[in-house]
């Protein structure tokens, strides 16, 4: 039996500050300021953005709420003056399932010559019958506020939003950004699973559409057939590098896009190691300068299943989301080099009930050879790449669990200009911490 800590279980990392933060999904550091982006909204819970100056006392001084009770903020992203926020369906499994609802329907109606009982249209969109009154309640509804919001910040006590962009079916998931453009990963009319659309925001009151980027099969208006089942291919998101985009496209692998010309992207490179890994590709990016050599690229999986006493036998022998690494000095000729995992032994909660354990998210630029990657119920756990083929883990910092929540469940994790990290609980937390080598 595993015994909780009453402390944070550490090496090479100090706590320097913790605020209680509601549960977030992304927090993002530009200059003295961190942006959260929070999970839940049932207290409408959007953006909060942290003074973090003085890192022994960040201060909170703005909390964006979400205006609509169907939609959630998630995500932030800051460069300069402009802030970007998506705004994406509550329970988005829930939605996507909504959204297949006719396509269902007539699959069934036409394969059984009559309309189908409420127990094999629950079987159809792989949902408990129970189910099925919410998911036609949502299909009747629609949504139609899914996209993202552009704010300007120069007054970090008050955000003034310039606009909300739509885009699509249950919207905006996860993004990039930069001074010109933003990479987004949405939902569009037409296709299937998210894509990339890239916009134009050199005026934020006006994003202006650019390009689009899909793996063929997703754009079935334009007459293409996935070769997957439902949405398990599909953009997570991209990371912009110089000419190329970094993309996770989840049970697909990854893609390296080349957005030379930005209104044409391209494949350059893919490689897919769904099977044998079961869990999805969450996010993929290359690191800064060659190590001997050769260009090196690191993918981060994001562990789906959440941990409950009746999944305890389909969990068992079974490896979690992990941290792969890649030699990407020839985009035609993509190479495993080596994976990093963490034992269940490693954390007092990897098996409580109500979490998961395994990777998520990690910081996504490397300024060297380190990669800062959050593990649930694991923790944060820097990792170092020095010799790609083996990875060495350096340090390691499990918070304990706050404000009365059962576990941690770290979840996304940005380091300042100062070294400082700045990790996110999913449920309720947020620390910022010191790395120190020994």
């Amino acid at each position: 039996m595993q015994t909780a800590a009453s402390a944070p279980l550490s090496r090479n990392i100090r706590r320097i500050s913790h605020l209680d933060l509601p549960g977030g999904g992304q927090v993002y550091v530009s200059g003295n300021y961190a942006y959260a982006g929070h999970i839940q909204n049932a207290a409408g819970h959007g953006t909060t953005i942290v003074d973090i100056a003085d890192p022994k006392h960040p201060k909170v001084v703005c909390s964006l709420k979400v205006d609509d009770p169907e939609s959630h903020s998630h995500k932030a992203r800051v460069i300069g003056d402009v802030m970007i926020i998506n705004v994406e369906q509550n329970g988005t499994t829930m939605g996507r399932r909504a959204e297949q609802l006719p396509k269902i329907l007539a699959q069934l109606q036409q394969s059984l010559s009559r309309d189908p009982t409420d127990a094999e249209l629950a079987q159809g969109l792989k949902v408990d019958v129970g189910d099925l009154p919410q998911l036609r309640e949502m299909f009747k509804r629609g949504y139609v506020n899914g996209g993202f919001k552009v704010y300007d910040v120069s007054d970090r006590t008050a955000p003034k939003l310039l606009t909300h962009q739509k885009t699509g079916g249950i919207g905006v998931h996860r993004f990039d950004m930069d001074a010109n453009y933003a990479y987004i990963s949405t939902s569009m009319a037409g296709y299937v699973g998210n894509i990339l659309v890239i916009y134009d925001i050199r005026d934020p009151r006006r994003p202006a559409e650019v390009s689009r980027w899909w793996l063929p099969g997703q754009h079935v208006a334009g007459g293409e057939t996935p070769t997957w089942e439902g949405r398990n291919n599909r953009l997570h998101h991209a990371l912009r590098r110089g000419n190329h985009m970094w993309a996770a496209v989840w049970h697909g692998g990854m893609r390296v896009v080349d957005v030379t010309d930005i209104t044409r992207p391209r494949t350059a490179g893919a490689y897919n190691y769904h099977p044998p890994f079961p869990d999805p590709t969450h996010t993929f990016m290359p690191l800064e300068a060659p190590i001997n050599g050769r260009n090196i690229a690191v993918t981060v999986d994001e562990e789906e299943r959440f941990y409950s006493v009746e999944l305890s036998d389909e969990r068992r022998g079974r490896g979690h989301a992990c941290v792969s690494v890649f030699d990407v000095t020839d985009f035609s000729d993509i190479k495993p080099l080596s994976i990093y995992q963490v034992s269940e032994l490693d954390s007092p909660w990897s098996r409580t009930p109500g979490g998961r354990f395994g990777a998520h998210q990690y910081h996504e630029h490397v300024d060297g050879t380190l990669i800062y990657a959050t593990w649930f119920s694991g923790g944060l756990r820097i990792i170092d790449l020095a010799n790609p083929s083996a990875p060495l883990e350096v340090g390691y910092y499990i918070p304990e669990p706050v404000s009365g929540q059962k576990l941690p469940q770290s979840n996304d994790i940005c380091l300042d200009h100062r070294g400082l990290i700045c990790l996110m609980d999913r449920y309720c937390g947020f620390d910022i911490l010191e790395f120190s080598r020994h």
